[in-house]
């Protein structure tokens, strides 16, 4: 579901000498580090529902910052991506999930359709070397499915521009060819990419944990969910075409189709399909959401808790067995056998009048329950990340949405993460990969 994810732009302030010694500094920095170290087995891979780095299982606790580009490209204020990433390693976050766009507007990446801001690329180019220093792996994201920092809204008015005239919504972004080709080649530029600091080519950086098609896609005008389908089949063959060291995801919430939409809270339908969209073959890992907050808000604080537990659950099954036959209609189908992520979780101080961090709290243990089960046993959910990481510093407010977890000002939900860690990194020692 779309929370308000306030823009808070870090815009580019700094004047053009500045920022020419801001990036020559960081040049030289990072052309003397070692080189990339980028052989085959240092790509993240899946192994049956099991993710594999450098021959071993991994599992991992993790973070969203969305905001990392921004921060970046603006050097008064990139220091922040350096900090997140020092904290994330302390606690022991390994994988963080960011945008790797920002289409139109102020402050764009991509300005017009092929068209790219060279100093908000470099920002992008600095949090990914950053997050090699680190030793954190980035989810990249490719486009939002809500209008905010542009989205598919953004590129059906660029259509507009070019004389597509008849366009009547959002969804025309999944079928109409001039779009579908600003999307393709959006994709071709951003994997392409040579980072300037690193020379390494993003598609050739192990740094990358995977990327993915969109944030939170839906396509209501077409609930069958055939349309969304045939858009990611098409669009996961573009993305393996070009790079095959990469794992690829589809940036779902998790929401059932038809045959299954008994499973949905209140029964939601949004056009895509955990189970169907999850069979593309380019498709490396599956992904889900959980609001509760959101999504079942009229409930209680343990019942929204209670359905977060049902819906991670709910996907394991079809990870590892198949969904309820109580709740499934018609015949089941065959697990899919492919990792799980809960790529996006939180709890809100803005939607409970009574919020207190304790209920953020068991909100994390309750997850973090499920996935340390699961990867005490080898089973498909193995990673997690919450929304989303915040730093108690100047200029951050205006990111602030109610799910934001600033460890320095909440020390309780940092020990939580730090020991769901400790406990995924001793199983890891112990598991062998397994298909």
């Amino acid at each position: 579901m779309q929370r308000s994810r306030k823009g808070g732009l870090f815009f580019l302030s700094t004047s053009n000498v500045a920022s020419v010694i801001f990036w020559c500094l960081l040049l030289v920095k990072f052309v003397a580090a070692d080189d990339d170290g980028s052989s085959s087995s240092s790509f993240a891979k899946t192994e049956g529902t099991h993710f594999v780095l450098n021959g071993k299982p991994f599992n991992f606790v993790g973070f969203n910052a969305y905001w990392f580009i921004y921060s970046a490209s603006d050097p008064s204020s990139a220091a922040q991506v350096t900090t997140a990433f020092q904290q994330a390693s302390k606690y022991g976050m390994k994988v963080a999930r960011t945008w790797a766009f920002k289409d139109g507007g102020p402050g764009a990446l991509q300005v017009k359709p092929g068209s790219y801001n060279e100093q908000v690329f470099k920002g992008l180019d600095f949090v990914i070397a950053e997050a090699k220093k680190y030793g954190v792996y980035l989810i990249l994201s490719l486009v939002n499915n809500y209008p905010d920092l542009g989205g598919r809204r953004q590129y059906v008015e660029w259509a507009k521009e070019e004389g597509q005239t008849t366009l009547a919504s959002d969804d025309d972004f999944y079928t109409n060819t001039l779009i579908k080709g600003f999307y393709k080649n959006h994709v071709k530029t951003i994997l392409n990419r040579v980072n300037t600091l690193t020379g390494v080519a993003y598609k050739e950086d192990p740094t990358i944990f995977s990327w993915e098609l969109m944030n939170e896609p839906h396509c209501e005008s077409d609930l069958s969910g055939t349309t969304f389908q045939n858009w990611a089949k098409e669009m996961a063959t573009h993305v393996k075409s070009i790079d095959r060291n990469h794992m690829l995801e589809i940036g779902l919430e998790g929401f059932y189709g038809p045959s299954s939409k008994q499973l949905n809270p209140n029964g939601y339908i949004f056009g895509t399909d955990f189970i169907t969209n999850n069979q593309i073959p380019d498709i490396d890992f599956t992904t889900i959401h959980v609001y509760a907050d959101q999504w079942l808000h009229d409930l209680s604080d343990e019942e929204q808790v209670s359905f977060s537990k049902e819906w991670v659950n709910s996907h394991i099954h079809c990870l590892s067995g198949a969904v309820d036959d109580r709740q499934h209609q018609g015949p089941s189908p065959p697990p899919l056998k492919k990792p799980l992520v809960l790529a996006e979780f939180g709890k809100s101080s803005r939607l409970d009048k009574w919020y207190s961090p304790t209920k953020r709290d068991a909100l994390f243990e309750a997850l973090y329950d499920i996935l340390d089960a699961s990867a005490s046993k080898g089973g498909p959910f193995v990673g997690a990340l919450f929304w989303q990481l915040l730093l108690d510093s100047p200029g951050m407010d205006g990111l602030r949405d109610g799910y934001e977890v600033v460890l320095a000002q909440s020390p309780s939900t940092a020990n939580i993460i730090a020991h769901q860690s400790t406990k995924l990194s001793n199983y890891q020692a112990h598991l062998q990969p397994s298909l």
